[in-house]
């Protein structure tokens, strides 16, 4: 048995069965939609990984993708790729259908369970239907039947680059977010769940049975951590995070 580690998820990759993608997954992120991130490493260039079976596809497409100065890795199965660090930079996976061991749909749903979102563009010369219509559904960038034009190709790849870099930017702004998030105290935290829900100073005063001013401190102090400039702002970053306002059916547990 052979461990992949992938972002923050388990690859094994069992000879006589296949790859398999273990669930059991390990963010680090406290804040509570830390689970739900992709964990992309922030490259500074497009990457795309090409997994075909057919040495022809492969060769041709890593020709097409240098001549035009984008960097290309190939490997021949599931896999060889899965053993592989290149999930770490790739910002776009080209997967044929069928593969040794794992095929290229179970791939994409394997990658999805754990929520690692690289864009996958599917190429195939036994496509049907069915199949387009499920790879779609799962978010693929475009489904191709080879042979297929070097301009279609190139154009799913742009458009891959664009989800990978549009991805990569929010996951970097729910990192930061988390961060800033560990920062506030506990107090500040409650004051936080209070002005989201749209409670007044005088009102999360009466209810942390607290002075005015003291909720006043806290909440200009959480309001500079986390860089909101408005209460808006303050909500989208509480929705981004996870946290949960205030509700009035919690009154009873806050009480002594």
């Amino acid at each position: 048995m052979i461990y992949v580690k992938v972002w923050a998820a388990t690859f094994s990759v069992n000879s006589g069965a296949g790859p398999r993608l273990d669930s059991n997954l390990a963010y680090g992120f406290s804040a509570n939609r830390g689970s739900n991130l992709s964990m992309h490493v922030l490259n500074t260039e497009p990457f795309v990984c090409v997994v075909d079976d057919d040495s022809g596809v492969r060769d041709g497409l890593k020709l097409l993708f240098e001549s035009v100065g984008i960097l290309c890795e190939c490997f021949s199965s599931t896999k060889d790729f899965l053993q592989s660090n290149q999930m770490l930079t790739a910002s776009c996976l080209i997967l044929d259908i069928r593969l040794p061991g794992i095929g290229g749909l179970d791939l994409q749903q394997e990658l999805a369970n754990a929520q690692i979102k690289t864009p996958i563009i599917f190429v195939t010369g036994h496509g049907d239907i069915p199949m387009s219509v499920r790879a779609m559904k799962a978010g693929a960038v475009e489904f191709l039947t080879k042979p297929f034009r070097d301009q279609d190709i190139l154009d799913a790849v742009h458009v891959a680059f664009e989800r990978d870099r549009m991805q990569r930017n929010r996951d970097q702004e729910f990192a930061d977010l988390a961060s800033r998030l560990e920062t506030l105290s506990d107090r500040e935290r409650e004051v936080m769940k209070f002005v989201i829900a749209g409670f007044l100073n005088k009102q999360t005063a009466a209810k942390m049975r607290v002075s005015e001013v003291t909720v006043k401190v806290h909440r200009h102090n959480l309001m500079n951590k986390l860089g909101a400039k408005s209460l808006p702002d303050l909500v989208r970053m509480a929705d981004l995070l996870g946290v949960t306002p205030f509700k009035i059916s919690e009154e009873a547990a806050t009480r002594p």
